[in-house]
């Protein structure tokens, strides 16, 4: 099954990366070539296609995956002294949505390195430029996104991988936030759990922020948390305002994560978390009143 890149089922699919939809054009110009992209010459949309296209219907490369990750676990583990708490709250089968926040281009991988399960997550459009990056890449399960409007390709693409029962990695802020606390989630990550009824896991890293100076990668200590899985019923068609709802309870997750792990979460966010464990449980009613006041 392939996603088209201008017809989905609803049109505010867009909410993945942005509220506002990216405006729909005809794929060809007046002289009957095809547009040039906003990014610029180096990627076509017909290139951005092909990526969706792999991670459709051949998935990742089993060889790079499995020989990246016995050299990259292990690294991490080392170099980074990775701990990587709350594992076992990953499904081992069927669709999982890996909801965190994003504060390293290492996040994707020190995600990864939480289950066997081969993950598939979005990155921006200008990191297939270079024809080796983006086989890399592509192979490792990455597929493109245009972070400067909605982008409705990219989620019919993570929409088809979770219907077919696969793992996505999404970070709900869109872009990378740091230093200080998290940021705020955009709804699509809510649409996207009632829509395919995928399994949520809500997860906090902490520490990439610090790795990276230029094109020096520092040993510092990483720290990564799973919270128990979140259930949802499937919508076809999620208002908005069911998804915004969604994304907060999610977010509030993510934020439980994130403060057992020593983050700071804003007081609009730590009222509304303040009824929950941090693996994601309601606590008793008791309790929640004592909270609340």
């Amino acid at each position: 099954m392939e996603p088209s890149p201008v017809a989905i089922e609803c049109d505010a699919d867009a909410d993945l990366v942005n509220d506002r939809p990216r405006g729909l054009s005809s794929p060809a110009g007046e002289d009957g070539h095809e547009p040039e992209p906003a990014g610029g010459p180096a990627v076509t949309a017909r290139h951005l296609n092909a990526f969706h296209e792999r991670a459709l219907d051949r998935g990742v490369n089993p060889v790079l995956y499995w020989l990246v990750r016995a050299v990259v676990v292990p690294s991490f583990l080392v170099y980074f002294r990775l701990r990587r708490i709350g594992r076992e709250h990953i499904p081992s089968s069927g669709p999982v949505l890996l909801a965190a926040n994003h504060r390293s281009f290492l996040d994707a991988f020190v995600i990864g390195s939480l289950t066997r399960r081969p993950v598939y997550y979005v990155a921006k459009r200008e990191l297939f430029e270079r024809r080796w990056q983006a086989w890399l890449l592509n192979g490792l399960g990455a597929f493109p996104v245009d972070r400067g409007a909605g982008d409705e390709q990219a989620m019919a693409t993570a929409r088809a991988i979770l219907e077919r029962g696969d793992c996505v990695v999404i970070f709900p802020e869109g872009t990378r936030v740091r230093p200080g606390p998290l940021g705020k989630p955009r709804r699509g990550v809510g649409r996207l759990a009632l829509q395919t009824g995928a399994r949520v896991v809500p997860v906090a890293v902490m520490g990439t922020e610090d790795v990276r100076r230029g094109w020096r990668i520092r040993p510092r200590k990483v720290s990564v948390r799973c919270g128990r899985p979140l259930g949802f019923p499937t919508v076809d068609c999620p208002s908005p305002t069911i998804a915004s709802g969604v994304t907060s309870r999610i977010w509030a997750c993510v934020g439980l994560q994130w403060e057992w792990l020593g983050g700071a979460t804003p007081p609009a966010r730590r009222s509304f978390s303040a009824g929950f464990h941090s693996d994601g449980r309601a606590q008793p009613e008791s309790r929640t009143r004592g909270v609340g006041g």
